[in-house]
C-alpha cells in the first residue's frame, strides 16, 4: 500500500487494492471504515501523545456495523448466534448506553448493570479456573519454602557445609557458600535462561491449558527427585527440572487468568497468583515444621513435600475452558465464543466481548503490518519486536521495571533465607522455622487486601505507597542486628526486634510489590506478543532472583548482614523512582484498550509525572491544599456526538 496516498482519502476514492485491504482485515469491514480510519488508528497506537483511549467501533454507522457483524459471523461460522452477536456489537460500540437500547430486554440490561453493582457475581467455572490457577501458584511458593527449611541441614548432609567448624578447618566455607547459593538459585537460573522462553512456543502449540499441564508434570516429579538425591550434583539436576515446571506455570498462569477475567475485576483475579504463592509459602513452612524432628531425612521431606499440590492441578486443568483470546489468535472464533459463554453470565456479554476483542485485534494486526512486520512471525522475530515496536517496547520496559523491583525490594532475601537469617539472630533450628512460619502466615494474610484494592487504588497506587514503607522497615531490621546477641536477654531482644521489623516489612510487601508484578506483566502486552512478553518479564524476574539467591550468602560474609539489609533497603528508593516515572496505570481498562495507554511516549508520561503529578502531590499531601487538582493524562473518546467524553479518574488515587 502506497505510503504517499492522501490521508484524507474517502472510501469512494480508495483503489480496489486498498478497499480490499480494509475489508479483508475486518472480516467484512468492521473496525476500519476507510484507509483514513486505519491510518489514524495505527498512528494513535504508535504515538498517542494526547492520551486518548479509543473504542474502534465508535463512529461506525449502525447499518454498516450490522453488516460488518453479519460478514464476521459468516466468515467464522457464527451465523447461529447472529442475533445475539448483533446486540453484543451494539453494546460494545456504546458500553455506557445500554439503558437506551431498544434491542435489549430487561434481563439483558440487568445483567449489564450487575457488572458494576455485583462485580464479583460470575459463573462457577470462572472461579474454578481461577482456583486451579491458584493451586499452580501455591506450588511455586511451596517449592521456594522447601529449600528454605532444607538449607539448615542439606549442605552438611551432602558434604558441602558452609558455616561450621568443618569447613572453617578445611578453608572451604566461602566456596561452599557459593555452591549452596547456586543450588538454591538453580530453578531461577533455569527459568531465566530457557524455561521461561520455552513457554512462548509451547503456548503457541499447546495452548494455555496444555502448557500448564506440562508444567504441573515437572512440578509433580521434580520434588520427588530432590528428596531422593544422593549427591549435590543430582540435587542440582532435579532443581533445574523443577525450574522448567516453575517457569512454564509462571509465564502461563497469570496470562491465562488475565485473558479469562472480566475487566472490572481482572486485577483481583490475576493477583491470585501472588496471593496463593504466599499461601504456598505458608504451607511450605508448615510442612517444614511438621517434619523438623524426622532426623536425617528431614531435609529430604522438606524438599519432597512440594509435590502434593501438583496432584490436583494435573487432574483438574483439562476441566477448565481454554483462553478465548488464545482461540481467537488461532482463528477459532466459534470455540472462543463457547469458551466466553461459559465464563460470562449471559450470551450477550460473551457476544459483546468476542466482537470487541476481535475489533481491537484487527487494529493490533494493522499496527504490526504498518511497521513492516509479519503478524505470523516466529519466536525470534517476536522477541526482537519487544524492543523495536514502540507500543510493545514500552510494555517491555514497564514490565521489566516492575519485575526487577520485586527483587530490588529485598523480599527474597527473606523468602529464600529466612531460616538462616533468624538463626543468625540467635534462634534455634526449630525457632528459626517457627519464625519463618510467622513470615509465611503474614505474607498470606496481608496479600488479601490487594484483591479489592488493586482495582480500586490501582497498580501504581499500591506500589508508590508501599515502597517507602519497605525501605525503612528493611533498614530497621538490618540495624537490629547491632543489638548485642550474647548474654541471655540480649539474644532474645535481637531476635524479637529483627522478627518484628521483618514481619512489618512483609506486611507492606504483601499487598503491593507482591501481587502487582505478575498481574501487571500479564496484562500489558498485546495478544500478538503476550507469551513472549510474559516470558521476558518472568525471565527478568528470575534472573535477578537467581543473582540474589547466589550472592546473598557471600554478601553476608563480605558485608555483614547489616550491610546486606541496608543495600537492599536503598534499592527500594531507586525502584520507587523508576515506578513513579515509567509505569503507566492499567486499572479498569480492557487488555485491548491498553494498546492506547502504551502508545503514549515514555517521555510524555515521565514529563507528566514530574511536572503535573508531583507538584499536585506536594500541594495536596504536604501542604494539605484540598483545592489542588491533578490534570488528567488519559481520557476516553466520546461514544457518539451526544455522549459526554469519559475521563479517566483512576490516578487521583493511584498517582
Amino acid at each position: 500500500m502506497s505510503a504517499e496516498k492522501d490521508i484524507g482519502t474517502s472510501p469512494e476514492q480508495l483503489s480496489d487494492h486498498d478497499q480490499a485491504y480494509v475489508t479483508s482485515k475486518t472480516g467484512g469491514g468492521s473496525a476500519f471504515r476507510s484507509e483514513e480510519e486505519r491510518r489514524k488508528s495505527v498512528a494513535q497506537m504508535s504515538s498517542n501523545v494526547t492520551g486518548e483511549i479509543r473504542n474502534p467501533l465508535i463512529g461506525i454507522p449502525r447499518a454498516q456495523l450490522m453488516q460488518d457483524v453479519e460478514n464476521y459471523a459468516q466468515e467464522h461460522q457464527l451465523m447461529d448466534i447472529l442475533p445475539i452477536l448483533r446486540k453484543g456489537a451494539l453494546v460494545a460500540q456504546r458500553p455506557h448506553g445500554y439503558e437506551n437500547m431498544p434491542e435489549l430486554d430487561e434481563h439483558e440490561r440487568e445483567a449489564l448493570r450487575n457488572e458494576t453493582a455485583h462485580r464479583w457475581k460470575h459463573p462457577k467455572i470462572l472461579y474454578f479456573t481461577v482456583i486451579l490457577n491458584s493451586i499452580a501458584a501455591a506450588i511455586q511458593g511451596w517449592d521456594q519454602t522447601g529449600s528454605n527449611g532444607a538449607n539448615l541441614s542439606f549442605p552438611t548432609a551432602l558434604g558441602i557445609p558452609d558455616n561450621d567448624d568443618t569447613c572453617a578447618a578445611a578453608g572451604t566455607c566461602a566456596s561452599n557458600a557459593w555452591l549452596v547459593g547456586f543450588i538454591n538459585a538453580c530453578p531461577y537460573v533455569a527459568i531465566a535462561l530457557f524455561a521461561g522462553w520455552m513457554s512462548d512456543p509451547l503456548n503457541n502449540y499447546l495452548g494455555r491449558r496444555g502448557t500448564i499441564f506440562l508444567g504441573a508434570i515437572f512440578s509433580l516429579l521434580s520434588p520427588i527427585g530432590m528428596a531422593c538425591s544422593q549427591t549435590y550434583g543430582q540435587l542440582i539436576a532435579c532443581r533445574i527440572l523443577l525450574g522448567v515446571g516453575m517457569g512454564l506455570k509462571e509465564v502461563t498462569v497469570p496470562v491465562f487468568s488475565s485473558e479469562i477475567a472480566p475487566t472490572n475485576i481482572r486485577g483481583g483475579l490475576v493477583m491470585s497468583w501472588q496471593l496463593w504463592t504466599a499461601f504456598g509459602i505458608f504451607l511450605g513452612t508448615c510442612a517444614n515444621l511438621i517434619v523438623v524432628n524426622a532426623g536425617a531425612i528431614t531435609w529430604r521431606l522438606q524438599f519432597g513435600s512440594a509435590f502434593i499440590p501438583a496432584i490436583p492441578l494435573v487432574l483438574g486443568i483439562w476441566y477448565c475452558p481454554e483462553s478465548p483470546r488464545w482461540l481467537l489468535k488461532k482463528n477459532r472464533h466459534a470455540k472462543a465464543f463457547k469458551s466466553l459463554d461459559r465464563l460470562r453470565n449471559t450470551p450477550l456479554q460473551a457476544a459483546r466481548d468476542i466482537y470487541f476483542i476481535h475489533a481491537q485485534l484487527v487494529q493490533e494486526e494493522a499496527l504490526i503490518e504498518e511497521s513492516g512486520l509479519s503478524v505470523n512471525s516466529n519466536f525470534f522475530t517476536r522477541f526482537l519486536e519487544l524492543f523495536t515496536i514502540p507500543r510493545v517496547r514500552r510494555a517491555t520496559q514497564a514490565s521489566g521495571i516492575v519485575m526487577i523491583a520485586q527483587q530490588m525490594c529485598g523480599i527474597n532475601i527473606i523468602a529464600f533465607y529466612s531460616s538462616t537469617v533468624f538463626a543468625d539472630a540467635g534462634a534455634s533450628n526449630i525457632g528459626a522455622l517457627l519464625a519463618s512460619w510467622g513470615f509465611g502466615l503474614i505474607n498470606f494474610i496481608f496479600a488479601w487486601p490487594a484483591v479489592w484494592t488493586i482495582d480500586t487504588f490501582g497498580r501504581r497506587g499500591l506500589l508508590i505507597f508501599t515502597f517507602p514503607q519497605m525501605f525503612w522497615t528493611l533498614l530497621a531490621a538490618g540495624m537490629c542486628f547491632f543489638i548485642p546477641s550474647s548474654g541471655g536477654t540480649g539474644s532474645n531482644a535481637q531476635l524479637g526486634a529483627v522478627a518484628f521489623f521483618i514481619y512489618l516489612f512483609d506486611v507492606f510487601y504483601s499487598p503491593g510489590e507482591g501481587p502487582v508484578p505478575f498481574t501487571y506483566s500479564a496484562e500489558v502486552f498485546p495478544l500478538s506478543h503476550r507469551e513472549v512478553g510474559m516470558s521476558w518479564a518472568v525471565a527478568t524476574n528470575n534472573f535477578w532472583a537467581a543473582v540474589l539467591s547466589l550472592t546473598f550468602p557471600r554478601m553476608v560474609q563480605a558485608m555483614t548482614i547489616q550491610g546486606a539489609f541496608g543495600f537492599y533497603a536503598a534499592l527500594n528508593i531507586i525502584a520507587l523512582i523508576l515506578i513513579f516515572l515509567f509505569l503507566p496505570e492499567t486499572m479498569k481498562r480492557t487488555l485491548e484498550e491498553l494498546d492506547y495507554v502504551f502508545a503514549v511516549p515514555t517521555r510524555t508520561h515521565a514529563h507528566y509525572q514530574l511536572t503535573q503529578v508531583l507538584p499536585w502531590w506536594i500541594k495536596r499531601w504536604v501542604l494539605f491544599r484540598k483545592d489542588a487538582v491533578c490534570p488528567e493524562l488519559y481520557k476516553f473518546e466520546a461514544e457518539d456526538d451526544s455522549t459526554e467524553t469519559y475521563v479517566d479518574k483512576s490516578h487521583e488515587k493511584s498517582v
